[in-house]
């Protein structure tokens, strides 16, 4: 059995997906999250079921890739029931899809999510008699904290057992036609007659907004919250760093004395430990408290006031509103920000959505510059760097904009309430993000460090090290870090695990300059993203454009280099 969950972006489908499943599918409180659809095996009421996560729509019948998507699986592949999930705060606007459902013909489930939200704004709404009207069981439900979750499911096994199909008699029939004007009255009629409003008070969260979406102080607390991120990133780091690289200095000592008979085992013996001391040591520090605290603004719901900050940058460097999404995504990683320009309309708005989200400093990258450059010169130099980021990907999108001049939308944004986030929520969303780093990117750090330790061994590193001089020349950095940057083309941790192996040491400050750290970082953040995120770059816009990107990366890559050197000379 087949169970798909379709809802509106920001309704909390994936977070009701995630109940059941475990952390599988990213979510954010924000739309545009969502791109794909997900899959996962769970067992209800004694039975394994697949349960599916279709991407955020609002129509089956709208022309975004994520809209074309969800229609085209529920038109093609096999379904045999369908959880509707519905913001219940706005149910006038839910009920629109749940009525294009409808005309599918197949088990319905209605489930109004955020229950909790609605009672806090005095809505009252009445599940039997719309269930009745509608002829479809409805559910209330608030995911984000476990409840109802499980009757949701019990009822979508009934239903595509057979035992409940969604069908509505002539008047739905009539209000079904293929105007869509009808569908949304009919619509908005439903939620007049089964929601009655109830006093709301003005509650803090009311005038929070007030300041948060104020056009001069709104742009402060911005600045300042993503001031203590750092803050908060590098103290955890810098406290948990020091004395871990002394756990490993230990541990490297007696694990070498193994390999003492062979000099080659030993060498490689010492690259593998340290790879792996460089992974917990170097990147864990950063990465994890990053994660984190990217996981709490997003489900407290301060990113969409962030995408609202941001709408009139965003059109100042030509491009629609929304594109706002893969830019925040990309903190986390660059794959999902390429993968949610799919729900921007324009081609054109996709390619330079894309070009510019490569440049977003991923989680992996922000770990270079906290454990380079915050670490030795503080957090202040890394949030200068992060500024410099920002400046430099709006002056990008600014250019190549010019290039492809085109008019861009303003952005329609409905801000979701703020929501307490609950722990377990943002340690199962962190745990998610740095799987990846554990399950993909550990294999690839002690894997090359142990070639590294190999080239080296052979005398082949020399080799590597002057394919990259031209650039590290210019930048003047040392000969060694060639190898780094090459195999930082894989995954971007390695570029400064392996900048340890390559210098000797992992107190960097006895082998490179503040000048010299401060520009490794710099370029970094900027050149050639990672191959996970080429892949998906040339699935989404081909050949072609990926190879335009990725040259493009390395050259405002060398330009940002440059300009901090410039800097660091001056100061």
């Amino acid at each position: 059995m087949r169970v798909a969950l379709i809802g509106a972006p920001n309704c909390g489908k994936s977070t009701l997906f995630n109940q059941v499943a475990g952390y599988k599918a990213a979510t954010g409180n924000f739309s545009g999250t969502t791109v794909a659809f997900t899959e996962s095996r769970v067992r209800v009421a004694g039975e394994v079921i697949d349960v599916v996560d279709l991407p955020g729509t609002f129509t089956l019948e709208g022309g975004s890739p994520a809209e074309q998507l969800a229609a085209w699986y529920l038109d093609s592949q096999e379904v045999d029931a369908i959880v509707n999930v519905a913001d219940s705060t706005r149910l006038a606007s839910s009920l629109d899809l749940t009525l294009e459902l409808l005309r599918l013909d197949k088990p319905l489930v209605l489930a109004l999510n955020m229950m909790d939200e609605s009672a806090r704004l005095g809505l009252k709404i009445d599940g039997k008699g719309l269930s009745r009207e509608l002829q479809i069981p409805v559910l209330p439900l608030v995911a984000s904290k476990g409840r109802g979750v499980k009757r949701v499911f019990l009822k979508s096994v009934e239903a595509g057992r057979g035992k409940t199909v969604g069908r509505n008699g002539y008047r739905f029939n009539e209000a079904m036609a293929w105007n869509a004007d009808v569908r949304h009255n009919f619509a908005k009629e439903l939620a007049h007659n089964h929601v009655s409003q109830g006093d709301r008070r003005v509650t803090w969260r009311d005038r929070l907004d007030d300041v948060l979406l104020h056009p001069l102080w709104g742009y402060v607390v911005l600045a300042l919250v993503l001031f203590l991120l750092f803050q908060a990133v590098y103290g955890i780091g810098k406290f948990i760093e020091p004395p871990l690289l002394a756990l490993f200095e230990v541990l490297t000592k007696d694990a070498l004395t193994l390999f003492g008979f062979s000099p080659l085992l030993s060498e490689i013996g010492l690259g593998v430990m340290q790879g792996i001391a460089a992974g917990v040591a170097i990147v864990l520090p950063y990465l994890l408290p990053f994660l984190f605290g990217l996981g709490i603004l997003e489900d407290i719901g301060y990113l969409p006031r962030i995408a609202f900050l941001m709408d009139a940058f965003m059109h100042r460097i030509g491009l629609h509103g929304k594109a706002i999404v893969p830019f925040i995504l990309g903190y986390g990683c660059n794959v999902p920000a390429v993968m949610s320009t799919r729900t921007l309309e324009e081609p054109r708005d996709r390619y330079l959505a894309a070009a510019l989200a490569t440049l977003v400093p991923c989680a992996a990258r922000m770990a270079v510059v906290f454990g380079l450059v915050a670490y030795y010169l503080g957090p202040l130099a890394a949030f200068g760097l992060y500024m410099l980021n920002l400046l430099i990907i709006a002056v990008t999108g600014r250019i190549i904009s010019r290039l492809l001049p085109e008019d861009t939308p303003g952005l329609i944004l409905e801000m979701p309430p703020y929501r307490v986030p609950t722990i377990r929520n943002v340690i199962a969303k962190s745990w998610f993000r740095v799987r990846e780093f554990v399950v993909e990117a550990w294999p690839l750090l002690t894997g090359g460090s142990a070639v590294l330790a190999l080239l080296n061994y052979f005398g082949l590193a020399i080799l590597f090290n002057w394919l990259a001089r031209p650039f590290t020349w210019i930048m003047t950095l040392p000969l060694e870090t060639g190898v780094p940057l090459i195999f930082g083309i894989f995954r971007k941790e390695l570029s400064l695990v392996m900048l340890s192996q390559a210098l000797g040491t992992a107190d960097f400050d006895t082998a490179l300059t503040s000048m010299q750290m401060a520009v490794y970082a710099a370029f970094v953040m900027f050149y050639l993203p990672c191959l996970a995120t080429l892949a998906v770059l040339k699935r989404e816009l081909g050949t072609r454009a990926m190879t335009v990107i990725s040259v493009l990366t390395v050259v405002i890559a060398l330009f940002a280099a440059l300009v901090v050197r410039g800097i660091m000379t001056v100061l």
